[in-house]
């Protein structure tokens, strides 16, 4: 929604004054639309291999959609990690063996659906809640290689922020490109008259014109919305973090949550006393 008003913000502001004073029908000049757009789309094809481009075009009707990670997602997370661990405390580590190797099935899991429907994050508890099964490794080590983990899961969801960036950094000199152009199309018409060539020279211009209002008016704000995007996910991964390494190191699950809410974000945040009541009142569920 932000970025359609964006959009006609800038529209209003760019063509919107320039109707004041000139005449719009002037940037009318369909062959330096056609131009840029097709430098625009040749750059972004040319520089990503077919594995960034799907995952651009897979990111682009995220920017359009408000973000999942909400408080009572968080919450949705640290109460489906106090059950696990509670299970675990009272039953033992093999207790969740099954929870583990099929989440989709688990009673604990189903309660939750919001987190169950997001993979990435089920198979980042399920992964370490099965090494921790196996026993085999310590908490340096299972903290290094989740480390390691989010390190690739951060790279990878940042590539079509950084794909569509360097796509708008281009556009202006697309534009220059597209100007030159329009320069040495007028000076092969030097014997026009005035009123012609004044009309062929706008025309240039109008691509330069283009190139810059294009990357800094559309691309741009795309390529931050991504990088936004491929950011929110970020703290949950930290939560999930936190608790199940404080859980290794010994401490209780009530104890273990809190490590993972003071990883939250402060404005989705649970106090104290909300998460608490909120555990509490799963109990009974």
């Amino acid at each position: 929604m932000f970025l359609i008003i964006g959009y006609v913000i800038i529209l209003a502001a760019s063509f919107g004054t320039y109707s004041v004073h000139g005449s719009l029908a002037a940037l009318w000049v369909p062959m330096e639309y056609l131009a840029i757009v097709g430098l625009m789309l040749g750059s972004f094809v040319a520089s990503n291999n077919i594995s960034a481009i799907k995952a651009v075009v897979a990111a682009l009707p995220g920017i359009f959609k408000g973000s999942r990670y909400s408080k009572a997602y968080y919450m949705d997370v640290l109460a489906l990690l106090f059950e696990l661990l509670g299970k675990v405390r009272k039953e033992g580590l093999m207790s969740i063996e099954n929870d583990v190797e099929t989440p989709e099935a688990s009673p604990i899991f189903g309660k939750y659906p919001e987190v169950l429907n997001d993979h990435h994050v089920t198979e980042f508890i399920t992964d370490y809640l099965r090494m921790m099964v196996g026993g085999n490794l310590n908490t340096l080590e299972i903290e290094a290689l989740m480390d390691q983990e989010l390190e690739t899961h951060h790279h990878e969801v940042e590539l079509p922020g950084h794909s569509v960036a360097k796509v708008g950094d281009a556009l202006p000199a697309f534009g220059i490109v597209v100007a030159v152009m329009g320069v040495v199309n007028v000076m092969g018409s030097v014997g026009e008259p005035p009123p012609v060539l004044g009309k062929m020279v706008g025309g240039a211009l109008v691509g330069t014109f283009l190139g810059i209002l294009i990357s800094y008016g559309f691309v741009q704000p795309i390529a931050s919305l991504l990088e936004q995007k491929a950011h929110e996910g970020t703290p949950v991964f930290r939560v999930v973090k936190a608790v199940l390494l404080a859980s290794m190191s010994g401490y209780a699950p009530q104890v273990a949550v809190e490590f993972g809410r003071k990883n939250l974000p402060s404005d989705a945040r649970p106090t104290f006393l909300e998460l608490e009541e909120d555990l509490k009142s799963r109990k009974g569920k």
